[in-house]
């Protein structure tokens, strides 16, 4: 066990707090979940090029066991773009029975890391990068709206496109303005139930929940793939399943670290890990694709009081009922109320201080680098997992190259004038191998043997072993005799077993 995890602090994983505290805040905001998920559901499951269906029972299927087998409670999980993105090519060239078996690979592949300790390595990520992925979400969860504000699908878009801007302002006014009077219900729940109310009443020609797609009238059922179990078949899911299992833990992890940061409370990430992948090999078994962890929808709940496990579980049984016994009436609902929801978790999700003109000139110009990669990378290729990889490893390079050059080598002579002694700080590893061996004066040395103190300088690779044997063959090849000294254990055991068998470049 890592120190990380035995420094959580343990929880029960079923404790009252984490699910019936303040039930009629957690239950209202899942049902603004669950009517923000059907237009999200179908969406990606064109994206994937299959039957909404398999969107939607993915989303109730992932959500409901999201909620008893997950890490952190409040946050909503269903079938995302993000992973349709990765299933376009299989369903292309194979068929959707293998989008299924893909969908439980990948589960077995996320259980696998979870149990392997994969959450550990969010603390990894830094802030900047998380920062990138928050504003790269926030741009393109209101991207996905253009279309339905500009009507870029509609073919006379006279009448309809003023009538639909009319109703995405009413919304976003209902939405902001109805808790500065009262908080007793989810401004977003009554703004979709306000603007459908007047569509119907005053039969207002808007485009709909239904025009996206046919909602399903019969739950689904338990199958196996219809598909060959062979090598053939592992050979072409496998790769998709662990891109998929990849793709699905960073965006659920990052996520999950986000909500800790807005609630100010901790989670498990490698108990999220499993759960992401129970809920993804249910999923694929009941006909539905794969999913992982939404920002969008987990930021409609947390802004809409849900913190609880009952949120997301409700979420989950309120998309069920909606689609199999109110199908007709959600269909009706107008795209206008929940574009102006997405709006407003758009903005509410976009990190504003990091784009001040005041936090851009004081904070390091590395980090503003950073953040905007992230974001650009995201953005231009619509998928989190660049960016976000991206951003990690520019991270690294920056820091590896400041940390470098902080080596620093003074030295004096001694009294007797007879020996040289050389003091080194800083990190000595592979990037800074080239500046510890070039910060010798080596002609210069006037005696006959030299003390290099190691004290205050931490060795951390063979590299750094590599370039101390290097002085030391430098100072020999003059009739000199370097001596290290003031090595750690850590160093002096890597200085033995390497010294003399590793090179500095």
């Amino acid at each position: 066990m890592s120190l990380a995890t035995a420094a959580r602090p343990t929880r029960a994983p079923f404790t009252r707090a984490e699910w019936f505290a303040n039930p009629k805040a957690n239950l209202l905001s899942g049902l603004v979940v669950a009517l923000a998920l059907i237009p999200e559901a179908i969406s990606f499951s064109i994206i994937a090029g299959v039957d909404p269906k398999v969107g939607l029972y993915a989303s109730f299927s992932i959500a409901i066991i999201i909620a008893f087998a997950g890490g952190r409670p409040g946050m909503i999980s269903a079938a995302t773009g993000a992973m349709a993105l990765v299933l376009v090519p299989l369903v292309e060239e194979h068929g959707i029975e293998y989008l299924f078996a893909a969908t439980i690979l990948a589960g077995i592949f996320q259980v696998g890391l979870g149990y392997l300790g994969v959450g550990e390595l969010m603390r990894f990520v830094p802030r900047t990068v998380m920062v990138g992925f928050v504003n790269a979400l926030a741009i393109l969860i209101f991207m996905a709206q253009v279309p339905h504000i500009l009507l870029s699908d509609e073919a006379d878009r006279g009448d309809l496109i003023v009538a639909n801007t009319i109703a995405i302002l009413i919304g976003l006014v209902i939405i902001y303005g109805l808790p500065r009077i009262t908080r007793a219900v989810p401004s977003p729940l009554v703004a979709i139930v306000a603007i459908t109310g007047a569509a119907l009443i005053w039969n207002i020609d808007m485009p709909t929940v239904g025009d996206m797609g046919d909602l399903p009238s019969a739950l689904p059922v338990v199958a196996l793939p219809d598909l060959p179990f062979d090598l053939e078949t592992l050979g072409i899911i496998a790769p998709v399943a662990f891109t998929l299992a990849l793709v699905g833990l960073l965006e659920s992890l990052l996520t999950a670290q986000l909500l800790d940061d807005l609630s100010d409370t901790d989670s498990d990430k490698n108990r999220e890990s499993r759960g992401q992948g129970v809920a993804n090999v249910a999923t694929g078994f009941l006909g539905g694709m794969a999913g992982c962890a939404m920002i969008g929808q987990s930021m409609i709940n947390f802004r809409s009081g849900g913190r609880t496990r009952l949120s997301t579980l409700s979420a989950g049984v309120f998309l069920l009922v909606l689609i199999l016994a109110l199908g007709d009436l959600v269909a009706r609902i107008p795209m206008a109320a929940l574009v102006a929801v997405m709006i407003m978790v758009s903005v509410g999700t976009f990190d504003w201080r990091s784009v001040r003109p005041h936090t851009i000139r004081t904070h390091p110009v590395a980090e503003t680098v950073i953040m905007a990669t992230t974001v650009a990378i995201v953005v231009i290729t619509h998928n989190l997992a660049y960016g976000v990889g991206a951003g990690v490893v520019l991270s690294t390079i920056l820091l590896a190259r400041h940390v470098s050059s902080l080596v620093k080598v003074t030295s004096v002579l001694d009294p007797d004038h007879t020996i040289r002694l050389y003091s080194v700080t800083g990190e000595l590893f592979f990037a800074s191998t080239h500046d510890i061996v070039h910060a010798f004066d080596y002609d210069a040395v006037e005696v006959k043997r030299v003390e290099i103190d190691l004290t205050d300088a931490r060795i951390w690779d063979t590299s750094a072993v590599g370039a101390l044997d290097t002085v030391v063959e430098k100072f020999a090849q003059r009739d000199i005799e370097a001596v290290l000294v003031g090595m750690n254990r850590h160093a002096e055991r890597l200085h033995a077993n390497t010294t003399g068998k590793v090179s500095a470049h």
